[in-house]
């Protein structure tokens, strides 16, 4: 083992998202519409489950025309890294360990395959950073078992809109679930996962544990500035200045004063 591999088995870098799209029939139209919305640095890294059983993958051929990330069709002990597209290989399961994928048989030869349930899964029991599962165009309900235990490990589950999907039945499964955060099309999931990993970014810089300072007249009026929303219903003996700041005519005499309630500091 190369010393560059074995800095990335054992480092800091294990904590980068892993991004799970399991797909089938009509899947090519979801992935390639996905990878050509997704920046080269997102700093995740995407793997795609094709539960293909028996017909040789040729998607690692394809996909590099659609996404300046690395594409590379998964060997044993490949090691993960985030800015690469990893491609599952048909007749396997896929699991991972120690930072690395692992290949095994397929455990359901006949019938239909449950390769991304079964990759799921492993990823809840092996992999310490964040998960997301995104469910898109395929046949029956692979990966439906699986995302209720992606979600109890504090993951993110995402499905295709199945109006924008070639076959709804995997996207259709998986919302029936009852255990899928978001439903989107290819390009909205892009912009997701690109507004999840900026977010997990921040969480993870120095001044993400600090404390911002506090807007006393926000605070009286229940906005929560954070997020974004408001107003709230204003703690009583802040009605005064929420009364005074409503009125448009005194928004300027308000900032102005600064004479927030003791009571709201």
């Amino acid at each position: 083992m190369t010393e560059k591999t074995m800095i990335s088995v054992a480092g800091p870098e294990r904590g980068f998202p892993v991004v799970c799209v399991g797909g089938s029939a009509g899947g090519l139209d979801a992935y390639t519409r996905l990878l050509k919305h997704l920046p080269p640095d997102l700093g995740v890294a995407i793997v795609i489950v094709n539960h293909v059983r028996t017909l040789a993958t040729l998607l690692h051929e394809i996909l590099p025309r659609f996404t300046a990330m690395p594409v590379e069709l998964i060997t044993e002990r490949l090691v993960i890294q985030p800015d690469h597209v990893f491609i599952i290989p048909e007749q396997h399961d896929l699991h991972v360990m120690d930072g690395q994928f692992r290949l095994m048989p397929i455990s359901k030869p006949r019938g239909w395959p449950d390769v991304i349930t079964v990759f799921l899964r492993s990823l809840t029991e092996h992999w310490q950073g964040k998960l997301i599962a995104v469910i898109v165009s395929g046949y029956d309900g692979d990966g439906a078992a699986a995302l209720c235990g992606i979600r109890e490990v504090g993951g993110i589950t995402i499905a295709q809109r199945p109006d924008t999907a070639k076959q709804p039945d995997m996207p259709e499964s998986a919302i029936a679930t009852g255990c899928i955060d978001f439903i989107l099309s290819p390009e909205d999931i892009a912009a997701e996962l690109v507004r999840i990993a900026h977010t997990l970014l921040d969480e993870a810089s120095p001044a993400a544990g600090a404390t911002p300072p506090v807007d006393q007249g926000a605070k009286c009026l229940g906005l929560d500035l954070k997020r974004g929303i408001g107003p709230e219903r204003p703690n009583p003996p802040c009605r005064g200045l929420a009364k005074l700041a409503a009125d448009t005519r005194n928004v300027e005499r308000f900032e102005e004063q600064k004479l927030p309630h003791p009571e709201c500091l």
